[in-house]
């Protein structure tokens, strides 16, 4: 495979030699390109001793080879680490000034920024806007370490380790013909958000620890992910793309245009059932003793219009969610096979919901139903287990759906 490993300035670019010799020994063919300001940290005759292969930090060096074009073009992964502050504005910006930002605008493969810096610069607001612009875009951008960092500083900003770099950067391209390979998914995650003025919304308790299980495991068994996130602040998993919302109808756009050429649709998220039928361009102020009345319209049904909008054609196969709580007219299943008729799914996952249960914690237990025939058949219940597990098992239930269409 060929590696292109970018090393931008910065006092951890020593360690890109222990992720240097990670790719090699695995048989990886490694272009290291480094910035000017890396080569005042750690030498080219370094670079080129343990890569076998000439450096240079420019587009003028061998230009008859076009090397602003050709390595970016021939690679099959690109990684820079460490990914300084100014790397990572360049990179989002589009500025091209050197042969490690000429390459990471040709680059067509999957791309990986490893960051390191201080503390101070990583949550800058500039440097955010920056990461989440380039998240955006489908770059893959690690969360940095916590730890020690230049001096007597300590906090986050820390590079991974190089064996953390490279394990997450391989499993973008170094996929097992796994059951889902060739497949595209669409997952929803999270909680929406209604805004009521500039500082209040209607909200719930979602964390989206499952959606994003959902969208790690579906990555692991070969399959090309698209994970529309509403309001989830979460590692994202290698190799998955992420399109993030945060009201309902965001989340309804971006499922629905994802959805085009989707071989499964697992709707995770928890959208918010209503919105409010106004909104305030200014803070709301208390007046006196009165009452607020807020006025609610209700949200679109995402589930009953996907189903609505693939008409006769059996795919892609939809996976609605239920959380439910138990009340006087019914039992949580009670209520849950209810909404399975009324949305129209091929397979649904139950939970049970409440404080403490299920939202924002580690495991949890869940139902799934399926349709047999004319009725409604439970293919498995799963847990307590963590979600990564209850991933898994709802994605085996989506693969016997997939053999059968």
């Amino acid at each position: 495979m060929q590696i292109v490993l970018g090393v931008s300035g910065g006092i951890a670019a020593y360690k890109a030699c222990l992720l240097l010799r990670r790719f090699t020994e695995a048989g990886h063919d490694v272009t290291v390109i480094p910035t000017a300001a890396a080569l005042r940290f750690v030498g080219a005759p370094t670079w080129a001793a343990l890569s076998g292969k000439p450096v240079a930090d420019d587009v003028w060096t061998r230009v008859e080879e076009v090397p602003h074009v050709r390595l970016g073009k021939g690679a099959d992964l690109v990684v820079v680490a460490p990914a300084t502050t100014d790397l990572l504005a360049k990179a989002a910006h589009g500025l091209a000034d050197d042969l490690l930002t000429n390459t990471l605008l040709t680059a067509r493969c999957p791309v990986v920024l490893a960051p390191a810096m201080h503390t101070e610069m990583w949550q800058h607001p500039a440097t955010v806007a920056n990461v989440a612009t380039l998240r955006e875009r489908g770059v893959h951008v690690m969360d940095p370490d916590s730890g020690r960092l230049t001096g007597a500083d300590t906090g986050p900003g820390r590079l991974r380790a190089p064996e953390e770099i490279a394990d997450y950067a391989l499993a973008l391209v170094h996929r097992p013909d796994g059951p889902l390979s060739n497949r595209h998914v669409v997952v929803s995650a999270g909680g929406t958000r209604e805004p009521i003025d500039p500082v209040r919304f209607l909200g719930n308790r979602s964390s989206g620890k499952q959606g994003y299980a959902l969208a790690a495991v579906a990555a692991e068994r070969g399959a090309r992910v698209t994970l529309v996130s509403a309001n989830a602040d979460l590692p994202i998993p290698p190799g998955v793309r992420v399109v993030r919302v945060e009201t309902t109808v965001e989340l309804q756009r971006a499922v629905t245009a994802a959805a085009s050429d989707a071989d499964a649709i697992v709707m995770a998220a928890a959208p918010a059932d209503y919105r409010s039928a106004t909104y305030s361009d200014h803070k709301i102020k208390k007046s006196g003793d009165d009452d607020l009345t807020l006025r609610l319209v209700q949200n679109p049904d995402i589930v009953q219009g996907l189903v609505a909008d693939r008409g006769a054609c059996p795919t892609p196969v939809i996976v609605s969610f239920a959380a439910e709580t138990g009340d006087a007219e019914a039992s949580v299943m009670e209520h849950a096979r209810a909404k399975f008729a009324r949305k129209g799914s091929d397979i649904q996952v139950v939970n049970e919901v409440g404080p403490g249960v299920t939202f924002g914690q580690d495991q949890a237990v869940i139902h799934i139903l399926t349709r047999d025939g004319d009725g409604i058949g439970t293919a498995a219940d799963v847990g307590p287990a963590d979600k990564a597990t209850l991933a898994r098992a709802v994605w085996d239930v989506v693969q016997q759906h997939l053999h059968t269409v």
